[in-house]
C-alpha cells in the first residue's frame, strides 16, 4: 500500500532520532493496535504460549496480548526501573523450549535503563522468546545494546493521549532489520503493511477530540459522564480508554492513521526536542525538591524527559493526602498506575491477575504508594507542585 509523503516524512523522522532504517517503521492508529498486530503474528508463527508482562500498566497495553489469543503472565518489577526485573523471571518459567513466546520491556514513564533492558533481553533470548519493547512514554528512545543498536526485536511508540506529544492519536511500531529473513518478521510486517486506514466516522472523531473535551471539561460532572458516555456509544467521541478496553478486548480492529492524523504526527515530531527539554527541566525540578524525602527509583536521571515524574511515599493514606492536596491546589496529580492494570478492569480473571498474589507482592506495593507529577509544565510551576508534596510528606 503507497504511503503518503507525511507518512514517510514520520518514518524518516524517527528513523532519524533512533539511527534506525525508515524502511523498518510502520504506522497505526494507535500504539496498543501495532502490538495487537505484532502479537497475533508471534501466535500465528509460533503458536499458543505466553507474554511475560506486568501489572504495573495500562489494561490497554494487555489487551493487545488477550486479542492475540495469548496468555499474560505478570512479573516483578523492579523498584528502581518499574520494569520486569530480569532477575526475578523464574516463577514464570521463562526456561528454553518452555510457553513463553515473549517479554515486554516497558519504559514506564519513560525510564530508559540500558543496563536492566540488556539483562531483560538476555533472559528472553535464554528463553527463545521476543523481546518486546513498550516505548509508549519515551517516543523516539529506545534500550541500547553496548554497540550502540537498538536492542528489542519490535518496538512499539505512541503518539496517543498524555504521552510525549499532544498530538492525541498515532502510534509507530518498528521492527528489527534481524527479523527481516524469519517468517515471523516477514508476518509482522506483511500485516501492518496491509492495515487499512481509520473510516470517516473515527477520523471525524480524532478531528473532534479536543473541542469535545473542551466542551465536556466546562460541563457538571454529573452532566458530563453520560454525555460522554453516549458520545463514546454512538461512535462520536474516542475515549483514550473505551469501556471495553476495561474487559479484555480492544475497541477496533488494527488499523493505520488517517492522512490527517499523520500530518499531525509528523507536526509533532517537530517539536519533541523542544518538549522533552521541557519535559526534563520539570523532572531535573523534582529530583532537586523532593529526592531526600520520598523514594524516586534509582533509574531516574535528574535530566530524563520523563512523561510523567514518579515518586513513592510511605504509605497509601499519605498517597491519599498528596493527591488531595496537589488537586486542592489546582493541580493534576496522576494516579498512573494504581490501581493495576489502570484504570482498573471489570474481573481482573480474564487478565489473568489474582490480586494479592504473592509473587507480585512488590509491584503492589509500588502500585499502593506511587504518585506521579506532571512534567509537561514550567520550572516555576514544578518548584510549587513540589513544594505542596513536601508540606504534606512533613
Amino acid at each position: 500500500m503507497t504511503r503518503s509523503h507525511a507518512a514517510d516524512d514520520v518514518t524518516r523522522a524517527l528513523a532519524e532520532r533512533t539511527g534506525t532504517d525508515a524502511r523498518d517503521w510502520h504506522l497505526v492508529f494507535k500504539a496498543r493496535y501495532g502490538m495487537q498486530v505484532v502479537l497475533q503474528a508471534l501466535a500465528a508463527t509460533g503458536g499458543q504460549g505466553e507474554v511475560v508482562t506486568q501489572v504495573f500498566t495500562c489494561c490497554t497495553a494487555v489487551d493487545p496480548v488477550l486479542a492475540a489469543g495469548l496468555r499474560p503472565v505478570y512479573g516483578e518489577v523492579s523498584p528502581g526501573t518499574i520494569a520486569l526485573d530480569p532477575d526475578r523471571l523464574d516463577r514464570d518459567g521463562l526456561v528454553a523450549g518452555g510457553r513463553t513466546r515473549a517479554v515486554v520491556l516497558q519504559h514506564t514513564f519513560g525510564i530508559v535503563d540500558d543496563g536492566a533492558s540488556r539483562r531483560l533481553r538476555a533472559a528472553a533470548d535464554a528463553a527463545g522468546a521476543l523481546l518486546l519493547e513498550d516505548a509508549a512514554h519515551c517516543l523516539g528512545r529506545m534500550a541500547r545494546r553496548e554497540d550502540g543498536t537498538p536492542l528489542a526485536d519490535v518496538s512499539v511508540h505512541s503518539f496517543g493521549v498524555e504521552k510525549m506529544l499532544p498530538t492525541k492519536f498515532g502510534g509507530a511500531v518498528w521492527v528489527s532489520p534481524r527479523l527481516r529473513g524469519e517468517p515471523l518478521g516477514q508476518r509482522m510486517v506483511r500485516d501492518l503493511a496491509a492495515l487499512p486506514a481509520i473510516g470517516r466516522r473515527l477520523d471525524l472523531a480524532t478531528r473532534l477530540y479536543r473541542t469535545q473535551l473542551r466542551v465536556l471539561g466546562r460541563l457538571p460532572a454529573a452532566v458530563a459522564g453520560p454525555v460522554r458516555g453516549l458520545l463514546t456509544r454512538t461512535g462520536t467521541f474516542e475515549p483514550a480508554i473505551a469501556p471495553v478496553e476495561q474487559r479484555g478486548a480492544l475497541a477496533h480492529p488494527p488499523m493505520r492513521p488517517s492522512p490527517a492524523v499523520v500530518r499531525a504526527m509528523a507536526a509533532g515530531l517537530a517539536t519533541l526536542d523542544a518538549e522533552e527539554a521541557r519535559r526534563a527541566a520539570a523532572v531535573a525540578r523534582y529530583v532537586a525538591a523532593l529526592g531526600d524525602v520520598v523514594e524516586v527509583p534509582a533509574a531516574v536521571a535528574a535530566d530524563a524527559p520523563l512523561v510523567r515524574f514518579p515518586l513513592f511515599v510511605r504509605e497509601t493514606g499519605t498517597a491519599e493526602r498528596v493527591f488531595a492536596a496537589l488537586t486542592e491546589a489546582g493541580f493534576r496529580p496522576g494516579r498512573w498506575y494504581r490501581p493495576a492494570l489502570f484504570p482498573g478492569v471489570d474481573d481482573p480473571a480474564v487478565y489473568g491477575y489474582v490480586p494479592g498474589d504473592p509473587g507480585i507482592a512488590t509491584t503492589e506495593g509500588l502500585i499502593a504508594r506511587v504518585v506521579n507529577l506532571p512534567t509537561g509544565v514550567d520550572v516555576a510551576t514544578a518548584d510549587r507542585i513540589a513544594a505542596v508534596v513536601r508540606r504534606v510528606i512533613g
